[in-house]
Order: structure tokens, then sequence, then C-alpha cells
């Protein structure tokens, strides 16, 4: 137990210095040189990226690719939009205050151009495996764009390991704990229907995956934001001034309040970061790797499609969570995390809906984060050791469910934490050398492109 607590000591030490002030700067910075190389393509042709994922779905014709998409859409936000967007938030603006939710705001923004730089260079540099299936990733991208195989194998290592933490036992536990506090199911129950239902889908592979994630997502994105969205019309009259209250404290210190014991500016700016980072993934370089996968006849096109996520995930769900937290007074209570948003979704809806909708959101938000990041990890140990090692890695990844339904799992949390920020240098290292590819690719795009040409 002792080398177990020492363990879990040093990877909280390695992760708070991973995700200090310069890996912050570096993501954020990164998504700021790619706007600006990019000449704010996120915002320019953000409703044209929204009709891609949202109403066209898929591109005419036979193209290459394993899933639509909308499907790889799909699959990529069922990783992202996760405990993050309920608990992180809460976490976020519990230590930071409300100014938080605008630095999250700002690193979804720049976010959109990091994402949409990892899905050009994801789809570029893919390839298609001897199961007639595409690979791509960081991975690819460093190894193929870059020629550094060493370093391709360095985030491929890193990602396998990162899916079994913050992809797998960490959410299982989440949803097993959350399933045992509401309906009293033991946690071995749990763990076994987890391991039964994430066996059902992940073995049949990523055309598996994209049709279950693309029922799942919406559904799940619709329950908790249609009770956030109740609350917020209840409260409408309220909105100016919670609006006022984030825009102020963004920029002045917060002042201790009720639970609240007050942050300084470069706290706020850190939490709001930090959060915001983690929920949407942008610069970590998982999101790419389902990318790859899409049907799609150029980069561009699931590019546009793949930065949606992080709108997505952050400018929409991150902040009806917030606004819920911020509506309801419940911000500075002195609670965190899931339980602070739970309390915010009870003191805003009637009876015991408010604890459900939460509840059940974990359990959705936290299963569906499994399957994104089951394909994930199988795709870099693919990477690794070849398509002879992805079954078995399956079938492994399975097992960890259940067992990690039944952990208590802080030294996993650390070692998850650890390993994702691990996964981010490489691919922001590669990111960074291979913008030229980027901006080449996207203006070829739009210069063939007649009806998008003529505004450029």
């Amino acid at each position: 137990m002792n080398i177990l607590k020492h363990l879990e000591s040093f990877f909280v030490f390695a992760g708070n210095l991973i995700w200090g002030y310069p890996l912050m700067v570096l993501l954020v910075g990164t998504g700021l040189w790619l706007t600006l190389a990019l000449r704010g393509l996120q915002f320019r042709y953000l409703w044209h990226a929204l009709y891609l994922a949202l109403i066209k779905r898929k591109e005419e014709g036979d193209e290459p690719g394993d899933i639509t998409h909308f499907q790889a859409l799909m699959t990529a936000l069922s990783a992202t939009v996760g405990t993050g967007n309920i608990a992180g938030v809460a976490t976020a603006i519990a230590a930071g205050g409300p100014g938080a939710l605008f630095w999250m705001w700002i690193t979804g923004l720049v976010g959109m151009a990091t994402k949409y730089a990892e899905a050009v260079l994801a789809v570029k540099y893919r390839v298609r495996d001897k199961y007639n299936t595409m690979s791509g990733g960081p991975m690819y991208y460093i190894s193929r764009g870059m020629g550094l195989k060493w370093l391709g194998t360095v985030f491929a290592i890193f990602a396998a390991i990162a899916a079994f933490g913050i992809g797998n036992m960490v959410q299982s536990n989440s949803v097993a704990d959350a399933v045992q506090a509401t309906f009293h199911i033991p946690v071995y129950v749990t763990g076994l229907i987890l391991m039964v239902a994430t066996g059902l889908v992940i073995l049949g592979g990523i055309k598996s995956i994209g049709r279950v994630t693309a029922f799942l997502v919406p559904v799940m994105i619709v329950i908790y934001m249609g009770g956030a969205l109740v609350i917020i019309i209840m409260k409408a009259n309220l909105i100016p001034a919670a609006i006022g209250l984030i825009i102020k404290y963004a920029f002045t210190p917060t002042a201790a309040t009720g639970g609240f014991l007050g942050a300084g500016v470069m706290l706020t700016i850190r939490m709001g970061v930090a959060r915001g980072v983690f929920s949407n993934e942008s610069g970590l370089g998982s999101a790419p790797i389902a990318a790859a996968a899409a049907q799609t006849k150029h980069p561009v096109t699931q590019a546009l499609v793949s930065m949606t996520q992080t709108f997505i995930d952050t400018i929409i769900v991150c902040t009806m969570t917030g606004l819920v937290l911020i509506l309801t007074n419940s911000w500075d209570i002195g609670k965190t995390g899931a339980e602070l948003t739970s309390i915010a979704f009870s003191k805003g809806l009637p009876g015991n809906w408010g604890n459900s909708i939460v509840a059940i959101g974990l359990i959705l938000f936290a299963y569906s984060t499994m399957l994104g990041w089951s394909y994930y990890g199988e795709k870099s140990v693919e990477y690794l050791m070849g398509e002879k090692a992805v079954q078995p890695y399956r079938l492994v990844f399975v097992l960890f469910v259940g067992i990690g339904a039944l952990l208590k799992l802080n030294l996993v949390w650390a070692l998850a934490d650890v390993f994702n920020g691990l996964m981010a240098l490489p691919n922001l290292i590669a990111l960074l050398t291979l913008s030229p590819v980027i901006v080449r690719e996207t203006r070829n795009y739009f210069s063939d492109n007649q009806l998008y040409g003529k505004k450029n």
C-alpha cells in the first residue's frame, strides 16, 4: 500500500508539472497561431461546417473511409462530451469563479482551429490496413509527414496507456458510483453490465462504434441540454447579469462569498483553460484518430466537420452547465465537481428531476467516452504492434472496464493526467511543424471549390 501511495504522489506531482503554465500556453498558443495562419477559418466557415456535420452528414458517391462524417464526429464527441462537461465545468467555476467560463470560451474558440488542423493532417496522412480499414492520427502524420517515426511511436505509447485510464477505468468507476448512489445497484453488477455493453460494441470495430455513437451521443446531449435549457429559460431574466458576472470576473479577482474562498485572475485563467482543454481535447491528438476513418475525398471537408466538435462540446454544452451553476446561485456554496452540478440542477428543476438528469448524463457520457477511447487505444496499439494485436487489445480493454468499476482510482486518475499531457507534446510539435501543409491544403480546397473560393 505504501508503494501505491508513493506512486500516486509521484504521478500527482508529475501531472501538476506537465499540466502547468508552459503546456497551457503551448496549447492555447498553438490554437492562436493556427487561427492567424488560417485567417480565422473557424469563424468564417462555422455555419458551413455545421451544415456538413449535422445536415449533409456524408459526401456523395463512394469515398474512401469507413464511417460517415457524422459518425466520425459522433465518435469523437463520444470521447470528449463526458464527465468534464458535468464535473469539469463545476470544478473550474468552484475554484476560479464565474470568470473561468470566459476562459473556457477562449480555449474553445482557438481550439476549433487546432481541431481543424489535426483532422486535416489525419486524413491527409492516413493509410489503409490489410483489413481494408483506415488508420490515421498523430502517430501517422508525425511519422509520414515529419519523417520522425520514433516520435510517432512515442505518441502511440502514451495514447495506448492513457486509454486505459481516462478512457476506461475512470469512466466505469464514475458510472458504477453514480448508479449505486442514485439507483442503489451494486458496483459489481454495474461493472458486469458495462463489460457486456462495451464488448458488444467495440468488438465490432469502428463501424459498430460509429453506428452506436451516432445514435447515443445526440440522445445523451439532448437529455442533458434539455434539462439545462429548461432552467436557463425559467431564469432568462437573470442571464444579462450572469453574462456580466462572467466577463467581470474574467479580468478581476473574485471576492470570497458564501462557501467560495475567492480567486485571483491567474487562477481563474488557469482553471478555465485547463478544464476547457480537458473537456474538448483540442491539441491532445485523440480526436484526429476518429477523423481519419471518415468517408471523405478531401482532408478539409472532414476537418470542417471535426472542428464543430469543439464548438458543440465547449461553446454549447459547457456553457449551459456554467450558466445553470451561476443562474441558480450554486457556484459559491463550497461544493465542487459532479456534486455541485447535481445541486444546481436540483435547485433549478422541481422534484428529483435535477438529480436524475445529472446521474443519467454521467452514465451516458462516461459510457460513450469508453467507446470513443477504446478506438483511440486500439489504433495506437495497431500502429505499435500491427493488426494482429487489435482483437486481443479489445478483449483486455473490456476486462479493465469491469475492474475499473470495482476500484478506487486516485492512482489511475493521476496516471491518466500524466499520459494525456504527454500525448499533447508530440502532437503540438507536429501541428506547428506541419502548419504550412495545413494552410496549403486549406487554400487548395477553397480555391478549387467555386462556391467558397469566391470568398477568399
